[in-house]
């Protein structure tokens, strides 16, 4: 998305957890970013609660295939996409100019490679809330760049020229004064709109 003349920067950053994400807002410039907004959106229905692990059927089992699964994961991808979409229009209403997203997830192994059931099963979710986020910032027109949380310190320490131990100081300065929590999922999520600022073009 093209940068409007005399409008902010702005970037979002998600670090996508089973059923939520912490989703972080940053303006400003690589050099001088600026928490906007830090809020927590539900990937899957509060009303459906096991959509918060569809493939689950119980501790360590999978849910087999079949009319329950595929209602379960229909659920979470229509919930989860209104969701996205609504925080993308509330931040794009309030006049914010968004260049894309950034998210931040746990893996990105192909769960077919995975031969333990139980990891399997995890594996599985974090494909798919990690698709819902990515699927709606397609939607919405936003380019969006994806990174496993063990790596993201490593490759903006590079990106934005400070070490990992000063990029923990600096994210947990940029916390101070925001309402809720500023844990490692929502300085995850501030370091991944960081990222996708520093990729902008002026």
């Amino acid at each position: 998305m093209r940068q409007r003349a005399g409008m902010p920067r702005a970037a979002i950053g998600i670090t996508v957890k089973s059923g939520w994400a912490a989703v972080v807002l940053l303006t400003g410039s690589p050099a001088s970013p600026h928490v906007v907004d830090s809020s927590r959106i539900e990937l899957c229905d509060p009303e459906i609660p096991e959509s918060g692990q569809p493939y689950h059927a119980g501790f360590g089992t999978a849910r087999k295939s079949g009319p329950e699964l595929s209602r379960l994961l229909r659920s979470v991808r229509r919930f989860g996409r209104e969701s996205m979409t609504s925080v993308i229009g509330r931040y794009s209403t309030e006049g914010h100019q968004l260049a894309g997203v950034g998210v931040v997830v746990g893996s990105l192994i192909d769960p077919a490679r995975i031969a333990n059931d139980h990891i399997r099963i995890h594996a599985l979710e974090g494909q798919l809330f990690r698709s819902v986020v990515e699927d709606a910032a397609a939607r919405n027109n936003l380019r969006c760049s994806t990174w496993r949380a063990r790596d993201l310190y490593g490759v903006a320490a590079g990106v934005v020229n400070q070490s990992e131990p000063r990029l923990r100081d600096t994210l947990a300065a940029l916390g101070r004064g925001v309402a809720g929590p500023w844990r490692a999922e929502q300085k995850m999520a501030a370091l991944a709109a960081w990222l996708v600022l520093a990729a902008m073009r002026g």
